[in-house]
């Protein structure tokens, strides 16, 4: 017959279990936070704003509605949040390709495929960027985080081409705003209208071919303007 634990074991063994929980709790959050942003990300790309449920969105997610409100708080913070990190993953990209390391047109070429591979990639982001205008960003107006996020894309770019002018292979009068503007246009474009102008051209435009000339385009019309001498 086993002897009976004692009190003091027992005590001594509550607070490892405890301990042992919270971690556990906590990896349960965050993958079900995880999975409610995913499923909204493509419900509210597929649905707009406006037409997301967010009863489908829980179902997606596989979570309970009470969480996903416990979390997020309702559907325009859902959404906001949505957002927020769709603009962080594609800044965590640009910052991980550590343009600083290459040389000026290296960086570039470098800079010009990833936003067009991303786009590609993630053709509910090109979606998302479309709701948001049909929404006048009203809910991008409200994001704090927002400028803090593009100011060092703006800083980057701005130090590649100063580098660039530098070595004697970039212009001088280049805004680094306006520049990353027409490269996400690149992207942006083609990704969105991919299936109009499939029909129109009467070739497939996401074909591994067209999809490969494409970058080449993008990337050699942006480093042509970026030599060519203001007249």
């Amino acid at each position: 017959m086993s002897e009976p634990s004692s009190p003091a074991i027992e005590r001594a063994a509550a607070p490892r279990s405890a301990a042992q929980a919270a971690p556990k709790r906590a990896r349960n959050s965050a993958k079900t936070k995880a999975a409610i942003l995913a499923a909204g990300r493509v419900e509210f790309a597929d649905r707009g704003f406006e037409g997301a449920r967010v009863d489908a969105i829980a179902e997606r997610a596989g979570a309970n509605k009470r969480l996903l409100y416990h979390y997020f708080g309702n559907k325009e913070e859902l959404y906001s949040a949505v957002l927020l990190d769709a603009y962080q993953e594609i800044r965590r990209g640009e910052r991980a390709l550590s343009l600083d390391q290459f040389d000026p047109i290296e960086a570039m070429d470098r800079l010009v495929r990833f936003t067009f591979r991303h786009f590609l990639a993630n053709p509910w982001f090109t979606k998302l960027l479309s709701t948001e205008n049909v929404e006048n960003a009203r809910f991008l107006k409200m994001l704090p985080d927002i400028p803090a996020l593009h100011s060092p894309l703006v800083g980057q770019i701005r130090t590649i081409l100063e580098r660039g002018h530098e070595a004697g292979v970039f212009r001088r009068d280049v805004d680094p705003i306006q520049l990353y503007i027409s490269i996400a246009g690149l992207g942006y474009f083609y990704v969105s209208n991919m299936a109009t102008l499939s029909v129109i051209f009467e070739k497939d435009l996401a074909s591994v071919s067209m999809v490969q000339e494409r970058e080449a385009q993008a990337v050699a019309m942006v480093l042509d303007y970026l030599r060519t001498k203001p007249r």
